[in-house]
């Protein structure tokens, strides 16, 4: 027995070591986050307050989401912008394109009175304004700034506005519209990509042609618009559906100041999951691929009015760029193809992980949902 207690004293002296890394990691965390952790403690309490009164929780809704689709789901559009653009003044590339977002609704404003969503949310499910919120519909753009902070790229779309779908088969639209994007601009970017292997590779090898910076500021203001187009309904889902001159104001300004913030962070943590992609800072690797992306956005833009999650079309792209570069060139532009499915997988996982949290937070919201998913799998399964 006596032989076996050093051994006993040794696990415990482990198990002591272990708890206090942990317990000292815990803290570093706490201390490191300290300021992110007050604003989301300040944000929770404020929603708490202000949503038993409709006309107050519709514009601390508005903020919430309005924020968290700026640090979140911009990043894909504007993302390669940044990367390629690193040497240019924020305000400059802030102007841009925060100029560009004003015309936009400005445009959707005048032509569908006053509705600055390009009627997105004309779609069954979202068409009528709220009149009443319940404290996790405002509190919903919270779980989506924590996830960000998490560098997660989860989808608004699903996050908010799964909050207001009254019935299941909102969703289920929005869901198979997303899939649908997702898997078409998987296999796009695969084709064109190994089509194009020869020219792409290329790149590395002179310096890109004066010619590509204009071509790609066009680029991206059109990707950009394209997707103000898709995404504005995330934020507007709060406000009234026809907006008058005084809330459209409100809506446009806090915007265009929040897209300042985001310039002058330069994309803050989220922005990494574009610069880890291959080669993605070259301007012309950008251009192409935000070309690639309008195109496929403008595409279910106009076959449905439909919401859908640009997150996922964006992650369909980078997952069939990155394999396609892989299969042509893993030895120069590309990455080892196992490199390129955990990447892949790793940026899905966390897209499915935003969309638990969503139909959760809708089930939570709205409990009628629970007896149509449990039918909707039994049907599944009979």
């Amino acid at each position: 027995m006596e032989e076996k207690q050093p051994i006993l004293e040794d696990n415990t002296s482990d198990d002591n070591t272990l708890k206090q890394s942990i317990s000292a990691s815990f803290v570093d965390i706490i201390i490191k986050e300290k300021t992110f952790l007050l604003i989301i403690g300040i944000a929770f309490f404020v929603a708490a307050v202000a949503y038993p009164y409709a006309e107050v929780a519709m514009w601390v809704g508005f903020i919430l989401a309005g924020y968290s689709a700026i640090a979140n789901d911009s990043i894909q559009t504007i993302g390669t912008f940044l990367a390629s653009n690193s040497e240019k003044k924020w305000w400059t590339l802030w102007l841009y394109i925060g100029g560009i977002f004003v015309a936009v609704v400005l445009y959707s404003f005048l032509t569908f009175d006053g509705d600055v969503s390009h009627q997105r949310l004309a779609s069954k499910g979202f068409e009528v304004a709220p009149t009443s919120f319940s404290f996790l519909q405002i509190a919903a753009p919270i779980f989506l700034l924590i996830l960000t902070r998490l560098r997660m790229p989860v989808s608004t779309t699903f996050l908010i506005l799964s909050c207001f779908s009254a019935n299941l088969s909102g969703i289920q639209s929005m869901m198979v519209k997303s899939v649908s994007g997702y898997l078409a601009s998987f296999i796009v970017a695969i084709v064109f990509y190994i089509i194009a292997a020869r020219f792409i590779r290329k790149f590395g090898d002179k310096e890109a042609h004066p010619i590509w910076m204009p071509i790609q500021w066009l680029t991206s203001g059109a990707l950009w618009a394209v997707w103000v187009m898709q995404d504005a309904a995330n934020i507007a889902v709060y406000l009234p559906r026809q907006l008058n001159v005084s809330e459209f104001l409100g809506f446009s300004v806090f915007i265009f100041l929040g897209l300042g913030v985001l310039f002058y962070l330069r994309g803050d943590r989220i922005q990494e999951i574009v610069t880890e992609k291959s080669n993605i800072v070259d301007i012309r690797a950008a251009t192409i691929v935000d070309l690639i992306y309008a195109i496929i956005l403008y595409y279910f833009k106009v076959i449905s009015p439909i919401p859908m999650s640009t997150t996922w079309v964006f992650l369909g792209l980078l997952a069939g760029r990155e394999i396609a570069m892989s299969i042509t060139d893993a030895n120069a532009a590309g990455k080892p193809l196992h490199k390129s499915f955990k990447m892949m997988w790793k940026d899905a996982s966390y897209a499915l992980t935003g969309l638990a949290v969503s139909i959760v937070l809708a089930i939570a919201i709205n409990p009628s949902l629970d007896d149509e998913i449990i039918q909707l799998f039994t049907s599944w399964f009979n």
